[in-house]
């Protein structure tokens, strides 16, 4: 792991997710029926699905609806995060554009979370719909760094803590390394979604540490 973990603070964290939701918004704004119902990155989630976990991250779900489905999902927490998403998914698009644009500057955090889980959930989520529909949404290389550096310290219930046993990450395009081992270079961003199981910018990444990642 590098000696000296690069951060943001409080404040910068929350001004990029606010950034990010209502570049989310405008893209969201623009799509076609098909769009809303294409695969996203997220495995089994079309962009519907992942539109709908954006809106939702502000406001805390109601008890009885968390209860019921953390029973169904039997304490699965990523089946249980599913199941609440694909109930509010059923809402109109434009209600999920709306409340995404409304609730861009909220700060209202879910149980069992932080700011700067919910930066590169943001900034990932807004990958999974924008790249396997051709688009474009930027993401400033340092944020990225950043919410590569967090993603990869996740591990249980969300990701498994050894997915990165034996890379080195190295950023090409800001001053950021993480890890040790076979090295994988490449953009900050195709980093970002490498930490969280994602291998759309694979293509991207060089080095001696691809055929682990892949």
């Amino acid at each position: 792991m590098s000696p000296e973990p690069i951060t943001l603070d409080c404040e910068s964290s929350w001004r990029i997710i606010e950034q990010q939701r209502l570049a989310i918004a405008d893209l969201l704004a623009d799509l076609t029926p098909d769009e809303w119902e294409h695969p996203s990155l997220c495995t089994g989630w079309r962009v519907r699905d992942v539109a709908a976990h954006i809106a939702m991250t502000p406001q805390e779900p109601p008890l009885l609806a968390m209860i019921s489905a953390a029973v169904r999902a039997r304490g699965n927490y990523n089946r249980m995060i599913d199941q609440i998403t694909m109930t509010y998914a059923n809402h109109p698009v434009a209600d999920i554009v709306s409340e995404i644009r409304a609730k861009a500057a909220v700060r209202t955090l879910p149980k069992l979370t932080n700011y700067r889980n919910i930066l590169f959930d943001t900034m990932v989520h807004g990958q999974d719909i924008a790249i396997p529909l051709g688009r474009t949404l930027d993401i400033h290389p340092f944020a990225a760094a950043v919410g590569a550096q967090r993603a990869a310290t996740i591990g249980w219930p969300v990701f498994d803590r050894h997915r990165l046993d034996g890379i080195r990450l190295c950023a090409t395009d800001t001053n950021w390394t993480y890890g040790s081992g076979r090295e994988v270079r490449g953009p900050s961003k195709a980093l970002l979604l490498l930490t969280t199981g994602r291998t759309a910018l694979l293509h991207e990444l060089t080095g001696d540490g691809i055929p682990t990642a892949r």
